[in-house]
């Protein structure tokens, strides 16, 4: 649910699978919360997040990350698609270069021109 005088509401809720890797990548990782997924593991994209440097309240512009949860990415007012992506990149960048873990996002990005 949505409230206007509440920031942290404004967001597409999760924004970043729980990435699953192979029992041999996971093996070559620090240990952390994981979850059978198959034969594979299933990893928590937010401790994932956490561990690179993105607490919860980290601000980027006019987005950020929800003090709620790591997870959400909100617009804290006046944000644009554009602050969106910069901070998406920052954070998968970021969680590839400690853990060598794609994330990838769950809402589908539609690009038009201006981005």
């Amino acid at each position: 649910m949505i409230y206007p005088a509440d920031p942290e509401t404004r967001s597409d809720g999760s924004f970043f699978m729980n990435p699953v890797v192979s029992p041999s990548s996971f093996a070559k990782m620090p240990d952390q919360p994981h979850f059978p997924a198959g034969e594979n593991v299933k990893l928590s994209a937010a401790w994932l997040i956490e561990q690179a440097g993105f607490h919860k309240g980290f601000v980027h512009g006019n987005v950020g990350i929800s003090s709620k949860h790591t997870l959400a990415i909100i617009n804290r007012g006046g944000g644009t698609a554009r602050e969106v992506l910069e901070l998406v990149r920052m954070i998968q960048q970021a969680v590839r270069e400690k853990f060598g873990v794609d994330l990838r996002p769950e809402p589908i990005f539609v690009m038009g021109s201006g981005l």
